[in-house]
């Protein structure tokens, strides 16, 4: 059953992600993270694990089950990320205190649940999962396997999770089954059964390995938690999550739309969620040499990926989570905090309205000419660690009298083909042309996929930061944590390959490379 991979030395290397050099788009199993900002966040955050996209049956099961998680009132994760919050952490920091409880025995009612389904449907001819015709019968009769998937009392969870399927029209054999047995099924049963349902398709196929379908509950639990324990503990109560239902949550709400929730504190509109998507999908991975990935993959070679029961998934995501930090993830506020100094005093309301009545080119050339100034008078000075303007230029996308970043190429198109209209998109635009008529650059500079992050986040969060709901302080953690809900696909992608590939320690740089400073 499944893929056998076979073991090599996984240092600076990935069977999950990649970079192409010549455009910088990156892919995760084969996607590009432009094609990605086209697919919803659930079925991103699945795809990263059974290396295909799932279908909208897939998309109603992963709601509920990612769902279900990100609630954790009464919790000791909670506690943590609360105690990490409180004690001034930035974000990254916070949601690894909570990520660094879900260890193993936690999640191992779930992973043992889903290994069990996979033996016992495994020569049974199943072939869909959702197939409501499938004759369980059989199965249901084999009444020893019954201790794995049920308890003695109604689990209040695991009943909510079950109606919430059965309110969205979601299909699954495995949850048929659950509901077939003597007995009350367990959370952790219908979390192993959804993770069943969503990566029978591949490994049938031979994708992926019987290893990733044990662990798929795990990673399913962390990306719960991590929406979760990016809000405060006063906004978990026993029945709702940031002032919403928890049985309105798992039944009417996608899962993009429940991380919104935790960033902004309301539900989005179709325009805010498309932009959120494409966010988060430009976000997902930058292959595996970038420091989120390293950390994450040094963190399974540490545990030695030779025996991947002891690969610890929690602690090597912890490992993403350290490796970023305000150069690496937070850095993304840079621009937004240089444009909210260029547009404090504009009186722009809407910056989606095209018709703002402000001239940008003048605009950008008074910044320009001001930033003439500033970098001759530093240089005069001798000091070359002037304060570079963010988002402008790139060291692949240059050299020609005008430049341009494909990445924000292709964004820019969409939202034009969508009609929206973006005022700070329209400004950095106006700036680059505008530092080369004024003489500040030979060329006209690119405007690069950071910019586009920025721009779409601070268009997001123009309206509450004007309304003075949201503070600078707190737009600087809505963004860091934005681009951690982004990268934690491509990084849980990256443990899970690490697992089935790699070498014990295979990260690690041999002593003859490594130098001394005295």
């Amino acid at each position: 059953m499944g893929a056998i991979l076979p073991r090599q030395n996984m240092k600076d290397c990935s069977g999950a992600s990649m970079m192409d050099p010549k455009t910088q788009v990156s892919r995760i199993h084969g996607m590009s993270v432009l094609d990605a900002t086209q697919h919803s966040m659930e079925s991103n955050l699945v795809m990263a694990l059974i290396r295909e996209s799932i279908d909208a049956n897939g998309e109603k099961l992963a709601n509920v089950a990612i769902g279900a998680e990100v609630n954790l009132a009464g919790s000791p994760l909670l506690v943590a990320a609360d105690a990490a919050r409180e004690a001034g952490n930035a974000p990254n920091s916070v949601l690894a205190a909570a990520c660094s409880i879900v260890g193993p025995r936690r999640v191992n009612g779930a992973r043992d649940a889903a290994e069990r389904l996979v033996e016992l449907f495994s020569h049974q001819g199943l072939e869909d999962a959702a197939d409501e015709s499938f004759d369980i019968a059989p199965i249901v009769a084999n009444s020893e396997a019954a201790a794995t998937f049920v308890g003695p009392e109604p689990d209040p969870k695991a009943e909510r999770m079950l109606a919430a399927v059965a309110a969205r029209g979601g299909k699954s054999v495995f949850l048929r089954y659950l509901q077939a047995l003597d007995g009350h099924p367990t959370a952790d049963a219908v979390l192993g059964a959804i993770s069943t349902t969503l990566a029978w398709a591949p490994l049938m196929k031979k994708r992926i390995s019987p290893f990733t379908v044990r662990n798929l509950p795990w990673y399913l639990r962390l990306y719960g938690t991590f929406i979760g324990a990016a809000v405060a503990g006063e906004q978990h109560t026993a029945d709702a999550f940031c002032g919403v239902a928890m049985d309105e949550l798992l039944t009417d709400w996608s899962l993009a739309e429940v991380a919104y929730l935790a960033l902004m504190g309301e539900r989005p509109t179709e325009e805010q969620m498309f932009s959120f998507s494409v966010l988060l999908g430009l976000i997902i991975t930058n292959g595996p040499g970038t420091i989120s990935a390293q950390g994450a993959k040094g963190g399974v070679a540490a545990d030695g990926p030779e025996t991947p029961e002891r690969v610890q998934v929690n602690k090597a995501m912890t490992g993403f989570l350290t490796h970023t930090g305000y150069a690496h993830g937070g850095n993304g506020f840079e621009a937004i905090a240089f444009l909210l100094e260029r547009f404090k005093e504009s009186g722009v309301a809407d910056p989606g309205d095209a018709n703002h009545g402000l001239d940008l080119a003048a605009m950008a050339g008074d910044y320009a000419a001001e930033y003439k100034k500033y970098k001759a008078e530093q240089k005069a000075i001798g000091n070359l660690g002037y304060a570079k303007i963010p988002c402008v230029n790139h060291p692949i996308f240059k050299g020609k009298p005008v430049n341009y970043d494909p990445r924000e190429v292709y964004v820019a198109d969409l939202f034009k083909g969508r009609g929206e209209y973006n005022l700070f998109h329209d400004y950095y635009h106006a700036l680059v042309q505008a530092l080369f008529d004024k003489g500040v650059s030979r060329e006209v500079y690119c405007v690069n996929v950071d910019a586009v992050i920025a721009v779409l986040l601070l268009k997001i969060l123009w309206k509450p930061y004007r309304e003075g709901r949201f503070s600078e302080a707190t737009m600087e953690t809505a963004a860091f944590t934005t681009f951690l809900f982004g990268r934690m696909i491509g990084c849980a992608a990256e443990v899970d390959d690490h697992t089935n590939r790699g070498k014990n320690m295979d990260t690690r740089t041999p002593a003859s490379k490594c130098s001394f400073v005295g």
